[in-house]
């Protein structure tokens, strides 16, 4: 199993991120929290993610840098009381958290990553999405916060250390995908807490099968 090589420093903010999982963290604006990374990010997007993995025939998932989030756990959706995996109708779920020792990773129809990439060292993060779109065969699903994060790392600075605009990150994950042509890429962007707005789904192959030069999305 291939594993990112980070740099020095994306070696030590693993570390830290491990610390803050196990310790807790401050935060700018009220005292420390001790229960951590454990709110099921993907969870307000649910709908939309559903009709996303129905429309790619999606059965399996890899939940890369899962946090806490449970897939098998009951009440994911709380109409219906299913478990995230049966709410989508996946055949099995998989998760991947190095702060947490959990590494699950392996082939699937689905990469989603949620919350993840704006807490990535600027320098590694092309060496984090080539690792992410190696494990999906259909389907890579990103939501990157492009805002500072209220949590502080342990020595102080934000932890959103990677906040750059949408476009930055369009072109970024554009540079990695047309290593991935067959991989369709559903990038969602937060510019405040909850609110996102995506780019239109596509891939690299299709840029190639377009009867165009010029690739608008």
């Amino acid at each position: 199993m291939s594993i990112p090589e980070f740099s020095k420093k994306g070696q030590e903010l693993i570390e830290m991120y491990g610390t803050m999982a196990r310790d807790g963290y401050d935060r700018v604006d009220q005292p420390s929290v001790k229960n951590v990374y454990n709110e099921f990010e993907l969870r307000p997007y649910r709908g939309h993610i559903l009709s996303v993995f129905e429309e790619h025939l999606i059965s399996t998932v890899l939940d890369y840098g899962c946090g806490g989030s449970d897939w098998t756990t009951p009440d994911f959706d709380k109409e219906s009381g299913q478990s995230a995996t049966d709410y989508f109708k996946l055949q099995q779920a998989y998760r991947y958290e190095p702060a947490r020792d959990l590494d699950e990773r392996q082939p699937v129809d689905c990469v989603v990553s949620f919350d993840v990439l704006e807490h990535v060292f600027i320098a590694d993060v092309p060496a984090v999405l080539r690792d992410m779109f190696s494990y999906a065969s259909k389907l890579l699903v990103l939501n990157v916060a492009c805002y500072p994060a209220s949590a502080k790392l342990p020595n102080g600075e934000n932890a959103h250390i990677t906040v750059r605009e949408p476009s930055w990150w369009k072109g970024m994950v554009d540079s990695i995908a047309v290593e991935f042509p067959q991989v369709s890429v559903f990038l969602l962007c937060s510019t405040k807490w909850r609110t996102s707005s995506g780019f239109p789904i596509y891939s690299a192959g299709g840029w190639q099968e377009s009867p165009t030069f010029v690739v608008a999305n």
